[in-house]
């Protein structure tokens, strides 16, 4: 980075910083400038050579977040059926850490899925960030594909949208629908992909079973805007750029 674009105290020209984030070119980030298009810390920012703090400044382009400069790392985690949902296991069961264990750095996980649920799970080792995903408060949509056993009809769906009283309090899905029936070929079995705005321990499994619909398979196929996609189970990938901007928003950072 040259005298130009950095100060002594770390502050960057907008416009180096947009192009290094792989926004766009530095002349299409300045006419982005110029245009309105780009915001840092709720205000427009129109003048070439602002100098804004990497680590600190809330930045938007077109609306969509940008992620501040950071040492930390945000990691996607596709939980096979049989891990734990820790980062050790006394028992000696497999973990997370096991599909983590290249990674130099001390991970956390964010939230848990059940050891007989697979799915998506994030990965950090920026602690605030992982407290703020799991509060309450802040928990984004999750969004999750169930086996489950029985036909699950109409007013199934209407009751899981109209909301369900557990033994913990009542829980409303966001979204519910039928994907298929006959499962695997079998009949009296369907699969239900249905959102659910919180997690309580092993929220689908008892929100389905008091609907008399046993779960024999789940998984969770995204957090918000992240997605498991074609990942596989095992691996690894880090956050985009604006899956993390998302993120970051969600959890009020």
């Amino acid at each position: 980075m040259s005298r130009s674009d950095a100060s002594e105290d770390g502050l960057v020209r907008l416009q180096k910083l947009l192009a290094q984030s792989g926004v766009a070119s530095r002349r299409r980030c300045e006419e982005l400038m110029l245009a309105g298009e780009v915001e840092v810390d709720g205000e427009v920012v129109t003048r070439l050579g602002t100098k804004v703090d990497p680590a600190t400044a809330v930045i938007r382009v077109q609306g969509r977040r940008l992620p501040p400069a950071s040492p930390h790392v945000y990691l996607v985690a596709h939980k096979p059926r049989g891990v734990v949902s820790t980062m050790a296991d006394p028992e000696g069961r497999r973990t997370l850490a096991d599909l983590v264990a290249d990674r130099p750095e001390r991970l956390f996980h964010v939230g848990r899925l059940d050891t007989d649920t697979s799915g998506l799970i994030l990965l950090t080792n920026d602690g605030d960030f992982a407290q703020r995903m799991a509060h309450p408060s802040f928990e984004v949509d999750k969004t999750y594909v169930a086996e489950v056993e029985g036909d699950v009809d109409r007013a199934a769906i209407r009751t899981l949208l109209s909301g369900v009283l557990l033994e913990d309090g009542p829980v409303v899905a966001s979204r519910a629908r039928v994907v298929s029936r006959g499962a695997g070929g079998a009949a009296g079995r369907t699969i239900v992909e249905l959102v659910l705005h919180e997690g309580r321990n092993r929220i689908v499994r008892r929100l389905l079973d008091q609907l008399g619909h046993p779960v024999r398979r789940l998984t969770r196929t995204a957090i918000g805007p992240v997605r498991l996609g074609s990942l596989a189970p095992g691996a690894v990938r880090e956050l985009t750029p604006d899956e993390l901007g998302a993120l970051l928003d969600s959890a009020g950072m």
